[in-house]
Formats: C-alpha cells, sequence, structure tokens
C-alpha cells in the first residue's frame, strides 16, 4: 500500500510540475510585467526550464510542440542542444526532429539570436552543428538573410565549420567593400553605402542606418521606404511615425494577426479610433474569423469576464497587452459561440474605444455571468483580484460545492502574466484552473489544456496529448518542406490534427 500510494504521489507531482510548465511556457516571455520586473521573470523561468529538463527530458522535449510562445521555444532548443549527451538513446531521433522542425517555424530574428548564442554559450556539438547546417539550407532566401542578419549569419557560419557558395562568403568574411557582386542584393546593400536610391531597395532594418549616414530626413525616408516594410515593421511604426513624423504608414489589416490587431488598435489615439471604429470592429471580426479557421472550436452559450482595470495596461516592454488579449478574446469568443456575453471589470460601453481603469473586480463580473447561465465561463485576467481581495475563490469554491456539484458550468481562467514569485501564472482559486496565454489565439489550444490544470487528467493522458502534438507537428512540417515524416512509421492518422497551425508571424527579438 506504501509503494501504491508513493507511486501515485510521484506521478500527482509530476503531472503538477509538468502544468506549471507549459503554463509558464505560454505565458512567460522573460518582459517586464505590470506587477514584477525583467530579472525576476528571467531568473524563474530559467529554474523551472532546468528542472524540467533535468527531471523529465523527454516531456520537457515534447513541449516544444504544445504551442508555447517563440521565447520559450528557443530557450527549450538551446537548453537541449547544450546537453545532448544527456538524451536516451531511444529519444534521439525524435528529438532531433523537433528541434529542427521548431527552428523552421521560429520567426527569423529569434532563430538567428538562437544561432547567434550557440555561440556565446560554446555550444558546438556534432548535432548542433548538423541543425544549424539544415536550417541555412532550408532559408528560402539566404542573400536576404545575408544583408539583414549579417553579423548573425556570419557568427553560426563561423561557429558551425560551414562554406557558403558563391559570393556569400566573400560578403560575410572578405569586407563587402572590396568587390562588385552579381548577385542584385548584395551588390545594392554596396551601392547603399555610396547613393541613397539604392538604399531604399533593401530590408527596412538595414536601409534605416544608412539613411542616417546620408542625412536623409526621416519623414522621406520612412514615404519611400513603405513597400518594403513587413506588416510587423509597419504596426511597429506607424504609432510613432504618425506622432513624430507625421508620416501615415499603410497597414493592410486583412493580413494582421487577431492579438497584434487589437494591440494596433489600441495603439491609436482616442480620436483615431473613433474615426476608424467601424474599419477595426470589421477587421477584428475577420482576424477572429481567420483564427477559427485555422483552429475550428464550436462552443455553446458563452461568457467572457473580461480584465479592463488599470494593471492591463501592462508595462513599458508589453504596453495594453493584457487589456489587448482581452479584447482580442472578446472578438474570438463571440465569433466561436452560439450565445455570447461580455462581462468586463468596469462596464464599458465600446470596449474597442476604451482604455484600461480603475480596480479589478472579477466577483461582480462572474456572478453576472453565472447569473445568465452560461455553459461555458473564460475568465481573461492576470488575476490579482483586489477589489475585493481574493473574492473569486471564495465565490468559486461556494458556487462548486453548493450550486453546482454536478459541474455542468465550466470555469477557465486564462492568464496573459506570468507570475515571477509563483514561477506560473497568477490564479483565483482552487476551484478554477488557470491556464497560460500568450495571445487569444493561443484559446482554442488551452481550452483543450485545461482539463490538464484542473487536475482531472492523469500523468498518462498529459503524455499521450503531448505525444499526437508532437505526431501533428513533425508531419505538417514534413508536408510543408515535401518530405516524409521523420516519424511516419510511428504516426496514427487518427492522432493527427486536422487543422493547420497558424503562419507565424514575425516577432522581433
Amino acid at each position: 500500500m506504501k509503494e501504491l500510494a508513493g507511486a501515485l504521489r510521484a506521478e500527482q507531482v509530476a503531472r503538477e510540475d509538468l502544468v506549471m510548465f507549459v503554463n509558464a511556457c505560454f505565458s512567460c516571455t522573460g518582459q517586464h510585467e505590470f506587477y514584477n520586473d525583467a530579472h525576476g521573470q528571467a531568473v524563474s523561468i530559467e529554474f523551472l526550464h532546468e528542472y524540467i529538463l533535468g527531471n523529465y527530458r523527454r516531456l520537457y522535449t515534447r513541449t516544444l510542440a504544445a504551442g508555447i510562445n517563440h521565447f520559450n521555444r528557443a530557450q527549450i532548443v538551446l537548453n537541449l542542444l547544450a546537453t545532448g549527451r544527456d538524451t536516451p538513446p531511444a529519444d534521439r531521433r525524435e528529438e532531433g526532429a523537433l528541434i529542427a522542425a521548431t527552428l523552421r517555424a521560429l520567426p527569423p530574428p529569434r532563430a538567428y539570436r538562437v544561432l547567434e548564442l550557440l555561440r556565446s554559450r560554446r555550444i558546438n556539438n556534432r548535432r548542433s552543428r548538423a541543425i544549424v547546417r539544415e536550417y541555412l539550407a532550408g532559408r528560402p532566401d539566404l542573400d536576404f538573410d545575408a544583408v539583414k542578419y549579417r553579423s548573425k549569419l556570419r557568427s553560426a557560419v563561423v561557429h558551425s565549420h560551414l562554406k557558403l557558395d558563391g559570393e556569400r562568403g566573400p560578403f560575410l568574411f572578405h569586407g563587402w567593400r572590396k568587390r562588385v557582386y552579381t548577385r542584385p542584393l548584395l551588390e545594392k546593400f554596396r551601392q547603399a553605402h555610396y547613393t541613397q536610391e539604392a538604399l531604399f531597395e533593401l530590408p527596412f532594418t538595414i536601409a534605416e542606418g544608412l539613411a542616417y549616414k546620408h542625412g536623409i530626413p526621416r519623414a522621406v525616408f520612412l514615404e519611400r521606404i513603405d513597400p518594403r516594410l513587413t506588416q510587423a515593421e509597419r504596426l511597429r511604426l506607424q504609432g510613432a511615425a504618425a506622432r513624430a513624423d507625421g508620416v501615415e504608414l499603410s497597414v493592410e489589416l486583412s493580413r494582421v494577426p487577431l492579438t497584434r490587431l487589437a494591440l494596433y488598435a489600441l495603439s491609436l489615439s482616442p480620436q483615431a479610433r473613433q474615426e476608424r471604429r467601424e474599419e477595426l470592429h470589421a477587421a477584428l471580426g475577420q482576424a477572429a474569423a481567420r483564427t477559427l479557421g485555422r483552429a475550428p472550436i464550436a462552443l455553446g452559450r458563452v461568457a467572457a469576464v473580461l480584465d479592463n482595470s488599470y494593471s492591463s495596461s501592462g508595462s513599458r516592454e508589453k504596453r495594453r497587452r493584457p487589456y489587448g488579449v482581452a479584447l482580442a478574446a472578446h472578438y474570438l469568443l463571440g465569433a466561436a459561440a452560439r450565445e455570447y456575453r461580455a462581462f468586463w471589470t468596469t462596464p464599458v460601453a465600446d470596449p474597442l474605444l476604451d482604455r484600461p481603469r480603475g480596480q479589478t473586480d472579477l466577483a461582480t463580473p462572474l456572478l453576472d455571468a453565472l447569473e445568465w447561465g452560461a455553459e461555458l465561463v473564460v475568465v481573461v485576467s492576470d488575476g490579482y483580484d483586489n477589489g475585493p481581495p481574493n473574492a473569486v475563490a471564495d465565490l468559486t469554491r461556494i458556487f462548486r460545492t453548493k450550486l453546482d456539484p454536478k459541474r455542468r458550468t465550466s470555469l477557465i481562467h486564462a492568464n496573459p502574466v506570468f507570475d515571477s514569485e509563483l514561477f506560473a501564472p497568477r490564479g483565483l482559486g482552487a476551484s478554477v484552473p488557470t491556464v497560460g496565454v500568450r495571445d487569444a489565439e493561443d484559446l482554442p489550444t488551452v481550452l483543450g489544456f485545461a482539463r490538464f490544470a484542473e487536475g482531472a487528467a492523469p500523468l498518462s493522458e498529459l503524455e499521450h496529448y503531448l505525444a499526437a502534438r508532437v505526431r501533428g507537428l513533425l508531419e505538417r512540417d514534413a508536408r510543408k518542406r515535401g518530405v516524409p515524416s521523420p516519424l511516419a512509421s510511428e504516426v496514427s492518422p487518427q492522432a493527427l490534427p486536422e487543422e493547420e497551425e497558424p503562419a507565424e508571424p514575425e516577432e522581433e527579438v
């Protein structure tokens, strides 16, 4: 009996550890938050990575397929490559395939940062060199990378003992001024140091420094470089350019992911939001529909309890992100539900025109949501329930034990903020499972993951869930490249999710 009890306790601890880690990997980006500084975030998440890697290496690796954010995917890739000698022989094939597929799926700035860190951390084993070689061989335009990520590409090539064919090697290593290039982009980069016209055919991040060197006025530069801007660059520059330089950059709203679109809308002035209200509202609805097209979920009668208190204004590094996630979730859940109502901590007439304010009173809107008779209640909040403190924990405990012991109503708390002191997103009491999110687009994934956070599912089910995610990720990666899946013999067609993962937007590091 003691041995059985000990085994059950060990399984429970393992499940709790893994759920905590996955939740952290959804929400933590190592940046400053409203209540926590960046240093505390970095220390906490680094500890979690080391702990899970040391105790559950296979499941740590499989977390790469769980839909976690870019920051933590990059950390896992680095840690796995640094400790390759500890990989069990039976897991080497799957681990290598997951690392390679993850690196290809990362936005290029993040992936090249990983390659650069391999050198600074002196990770230079045979597998890491093979991963770098495979990644560079699969890049669609290495000339573009040689110009935009020149120092990072050069660092990766040197560290991995690779040779680049043609003119790329001389361009990176022998001084780009020493010759005329036949490859158009490399030649334009050389010419841009001497003539202004050439720099407007370069990537924005390269052309920006050269424009300053040539003394080109900022407004003139932004107006002429506009056709070369990526969507991520347009979104990042639009507000600052309009305020400081009087330049209005065109943003194709139909191509912007849902949460980024919500953050873009909130970055506009109140007057601009009011004037463009119908356009922004329609674009957010279309973005929610695109998200559901890639990861469909069909929900019934849904209530959302959404936090628009002052703490949802975020931090200097993540401005308005908690409120942006709540606004994006409002549109996503509204599109996915048969019936839908939103309940805000501070009542608003139009959340698209509102701003974060007031204390976090989650209990009042939660009571309204339960009274409305929702089948599913999704709370989107940073978890700081302070108006009054801890009211939701008492409310949900009484609701579960006295009013809804059969759990006819599902309660889920989606938290976009990592609490470095708790090593996890802050929860709202034992009666409400908490799942971490980075973007509202994570909701289809975390709603499925919530059963593990609730504690009802055993460790074996979590292991099967991650294994199925791995098979799906590797199969999709193989289809995109037109090659057989590295684990084709182990893939069960019934285990593969039908939906495609959404295209990853470029994320600056």
